[in-house]
């Protein structure tokens, strides 16, 4: 569950929901209720309640970013690296970013063969 609630929005429920419906349909009903409840209160909301503000709002980093740099972060730097994966990702986009900011203009003016013919006017 841990691992599959980095999935945005809909991750622990693919863990919980399927361990709630296995109890219910065993027999346990009581176990799979409170389950049930735990689950939707308590799980979910501290999914939406500290996913924003453990990667913050401002961050500006899309949901698929910050699942590849946390998956990515786990496998390179182990149980830190649901911290530093995320950092790295977001360090990358602001490279990124300054890099196009920096040389955008030079790479405008690069006119690749084929290009000419594309953009030349009609008539």
């Amino acid at each position: 569950m841990a691992v599959l609630s980095i999935i945005p929005a809909v991750g622990a429920a693919l863990v919980w929901i399927p361990a709630v419906l296995y109890l219910l349909v065993v027999g346990q009903v009581v176990k799979g209720v409170i389950l049930l409840l735990w689950c939707a209160v308590v799980v979910s909301s501290s999914d939406n309640v500290l996913r924003p503000r453990l990667v913050g709002r401002d961050a500006k980093m899309p949901d698929l970013m910050i699942l590849v740099g946390t998956l990515g972060g786990l496998t390179m730097f182990g149980a830190t690296g649901v911290i530093l994966g995320p950092l790295v990702a977001a360090l990358f986009l602001t490279v990124w970013d300054l890099y196009g900011e920096a040389f955008g203009e030079g790479l405008e003016a690069v006119v690749l063969p084929g290009d000419a013919e594309r953009k030349a006017p009609a008539g």
